[in-house]
């Protein structure tokens, strides 16, 4: 079947997804599979956030006064055991050794305010739907003032990549909180949206039907949050079977333990998610569709209040006084074939920065396709 009659094959998918439910039309939008070639363009894009994961711990490791607080800690003996240790550098190694080993090596970190690497938030408000539409749009909209399922009225990045030739039909997201379908507006962009406690329906594969199960019947912490490992399940079978040319998977876990008041279970899952990353990312370069020619930027919405007892939390108008101080300051890591290899790397960035980013790392003219977005890092490309 040649490219056009695919390409009208998913055109009408696309319609026909528009009247059956979300969990069944992810699979068929990404029909038909395998058919990328060696003379497809370079650049594709995975693009991962972790939800609310502070600076601090990336670059830090464990808080030696948060593991003592029995307020957060159940078992600080637990923590100290796998994740102690006096040296900073060994110590983040332990919570994040994929960022520390991979990345640090072969890619880029910001956000160390400690060695004068900086990157913050510039929407007002500190919180998720208000972060994740300025990674996306990279432009803050103070509009955006709550979490609510509204639809996002701005164009994501996501969207734009949706719309050109070589990536049309073959973007996808998979998100662990249920109100992105709304941030990406999957209802006008066309992008499947997999979140929440949605299925994959039908079930790509043998796998997906054993995450279906396991979505379906293990217990529910949060009402509105499934466990990271389906959302991984279920992006990594996408990758493996359809080869979507751009990924976003969000991962939730981390800011909902903190809210919990679990300095222990935010621990855990943060560091059970950079063993996802290292799965993600050794898979793709083992795949020849996607090695060497896939850019991995990673990311957060917010981060948490700098204080042992504003850890929890984060939000409030800049310089209201609801603001919990802290929760503006953010990270990004990359690993590509046009990202530097230059470990923790110095300056002043922002969040509204990412999606231009994400454009440029994959040969893209990001002000032609988001003149409204603010500029790239270029610092960070080649």
């Amino acid at each position: 079947m040649n490219r056009l009659a695919q390409t009208a094959i998913q055109r009408n998918l696309r319609r026909l997804a528009g009247v059956v439910s979300c969990s069944v039309c992810f699979a068929l939008a990404l029909i038909p599979l395998h058919f990328a070639s060696a003379q497809e363009p370079d650049g594709n894009l995975v693009l991962v956030t972790l939800d609310g994961v502070r600076w601090q711990e990336v670059f830090g490791g464990v808080d030696p006064d948060l593991i003592e607080d029995d307020r957060f800690t159940y078992d600080a003996g637990f923590l100290r055991k796998k994740y102690w240790h006096e040296e900073r550098d060994e110590r983040r190694k332990r919570l994040f050794p994929f960022l520390w080993s991979v990345i640090e090596s072969n890619g880029v970190l910001i956000g160390d305010r400690d060695n004068k690497s900086y990157m913050k938030v510039t929407n007002p408000w500190w919180f998720s739907y208000p972060g994740y539409n300025e990674i996306l749009t990279g432009r803050a909209d103070p509009t955006i003032d709550s979490n609510d399922k509204n639809w996002n009225k701005n164009v994501t990045v996501l969207e734009v990549l949706n719309g050109l030739a070589g990536f049309e039909g073959r973007v996808a997201a998979f998100a662990s909180w249920d109100v992105f379908p709304y941030i990406v507006n999957s209802q006008r962009s066309g992008i499947p949206v997999n979140a929440g406690f949605d299925i994959l329906t039908p079930a790509l594969s043998e796998r997906t039907g054993w995450l279906n199960e396991v979505s379906a019947n293990a217990p529910r912490i949060w009402n509105t949050v499934r466990l990271d490992f389906i959302t991984h399940g279920y992006a990594m079978e996408t990758l493996r079977i359809q080869q979507p040319r751009v990924l976003y998977i969000a991962y939730g876990e981390t800011d909902d333990f903190a809210h919990d008041d679990s300095y222990d279970r935010y621990i855990d899952a943060a560091y059970r998610t950079d063993r996802m990353l290292a799965e993600l990312w050794a898979w793709l370069q083992s795949d020849a569709f996607y090695k060497d020619r896939t850019t991995l930027l990673i990311s957060t919405d917010h981060g948490r209040g700098s204080t042992a007892s504003g850890w929890p939390g984060h939000g409030g108008s800049a310089g209201g006084d609801d603001a919990i101080e802290g929760s503006e300051q953010i990270w990004l890591a990359a690993i590509g074939p046009r990202v530097e290899s230059r470990g923790v790397v110095p300056g002043n960035w922002t969040q509204s920065q990412i999606a231009a980013t994400a454009l440029t790392s994959i040969g893209l003219d990001a002000a032609a396709l988001m003149p409204i977005a603010d500029d790239s890092i270029r610092e960070i490309l080649k």
